[in-house]
């Protein structure tokens, strides 16, 4: 479920975890005052592992060609 950020008038900020279908808040659950939905940022991408790059996903040919080119006589 979504984390939906609001801000009281009263009371100040606050997270609510909401299914998307659910409507908007429209009192803050802990003073009852009015609130509105603030926009939020949004989750981070978050890569795990050794890394992304570009040639990652090249042809096992490039791959011996670029080894060559560099010296390196090693295979991975």
């Amino acid at each position: 479920m979504p984390t939906y950020e609001y801000e009281c008038k009263k009371c100040g900020q606050f997270d609510v975890f909401q299914n998307i279908k659910d409507a908007k808040l429209k009192r803050c659950p802990t003073c009852k005052g009015p609130v509105k939905r603030l926009m939020g940022s949004g989750a981070g991408i978050i890569f795990k592992g050794t890394g992304f790059y570009q040639t990652d996903y090249r042809s096992s040919s490039y791959k011996s060609g670029a080894s060559s080119d560099s010296g390196d006589t090693t295979k991975k």
